[in-house]
């Protein structure tokens, strides 16, 4: 009877492990979009630190955002036992802010004056020029905006994960939580600490007495500023097809309307299959484009209705 017991109890285990794997999967599926965005982000926060201190101010993000997962995961669970109702609303809304960031970085050289952006540009090269207590200072503002934003960005994260495995039990939902927070956190400033280096190994390879390590080297130092560049676009795209996604999902007339479409552009001919995924992607994504769209120029509107208002 004991074997019998310790071998039933070895088979639960292992079926909760498996389950808390395939959710996990299914989880970092969906906010793999967030993830591209986060990662992007994280590593621009770095824009203006001198090199020696890249990977300092990264670590201490890394740190920040291990903190933000420390509150937004019990809270996600608090949410989840005592107002579950609450997981849709708040979805919507995170992936409204997603739509419209994903906007306002489309819109961004429109929105602002050449003599802004000019301005910004100077900063940046000024920040190079300080003192090393000014740069103190620098750092830890730099630090304070990016764990700001590693919060948003984390607790869209977790509330996608929290609504991708709502119908599990309670035990499975806390480890996919603790799963994905803490895989994310290291996946993302893990990757950030090597994008940010790759052109230092550039520079270090193209100064070696090896034709062909000069010659990666070369090949780094162009490939980091087109890489940062990719990273930047991947996570807008990602932004609009993320919250454009998880708009439709969450209203039934978009979500259905996205079902008939897929289902329709699977009865095509040879690409069907292809079809159907690119009729419910296309779909997610002119979602995202409009509301996002909508939400920019309602803020827009907003801000100039108050700056009027001030200047009475």
């Amino acid at each position: 009877m004991a074997g019998t017991s310790l071998l039933t109890l070895l088979d639960d285990i292992a079926t909760i492990l498996d389950d808390i794997a395939v959710m996990s999967k299914v989880a970092a599926k969906k906010t793999a979009g967030v993830l591209g965005d986060d990662l992007a982000l994280n590593a621009e926060q770095v824009t203006g630190v001198k090199a020696e201190r890249e990977l300092p101010v990264v670590w201490a993000v890394f740190k920040g955002s291990l903190l933000n997962k420390i509150i937004l995961v019990p809270a996600a669970m608090l949410i989840s036992v005592f107002i579950p109702w609450l997981i849709t609303p708040l979805l919507m809304l995170g992936g409204s802010f997603l739509c419209f960031e994903g906007f306002e970085k489309v819109v961004h050289k429109w929105l602002h004056s050449d003599t802004q952006q000019s301005e910004e540009h100077q900063a940046r090269l000024q920040n190079l020029a300080q003192t090393d207590a000014d740069m103190v200072t620098f750092e830890t503002k730099k630090i304070k905006g990016a764990i700001r934003t590693d919060f948003i960005l984390s607790a869209e994260i977790i509330t996608i994960t929290l609504g991708a495995v709502a119908a599990a039990a309670f035990t499975t939902q806390v480890a996919v939580l603790c799963v994905i927070a803490l895989g994310m956190t290291i996946g993302v400033y893990g990757l950030v600490a090597g994008i940010v280096k790759i052109d230092d190994a550039g520079l270090y390879l193209s100064n070696s007495k090896f034709k062909f390590q000069q010659s990666f080297g070369r090949a780094l130092l162009v490939a980091a500023p087109l890489l940062m560049k990719f990273l930047s676009v991947a996570g807008t795209l990602a932004m609009f097809l993320v919250g454009g996604g998880i708009l439709v999902h969450s209203i039934p007339a978009l979500h259905h309307l996205t079902e008939s479409a897929a289902t329709w552009a699977g009865s095509l001919g040879s690409l069907n299959q292809m079809l159907e995924f690119l009729v419910p992607t296309g779909i997610n994504f002119i979602a995202g484009v409009v509301v996002g769209g909508i939400l920019v120029a309602l803020f827009q509107v907003a801000q100039r209705l108050r700056s009027s208002g001030q200047s009475r």
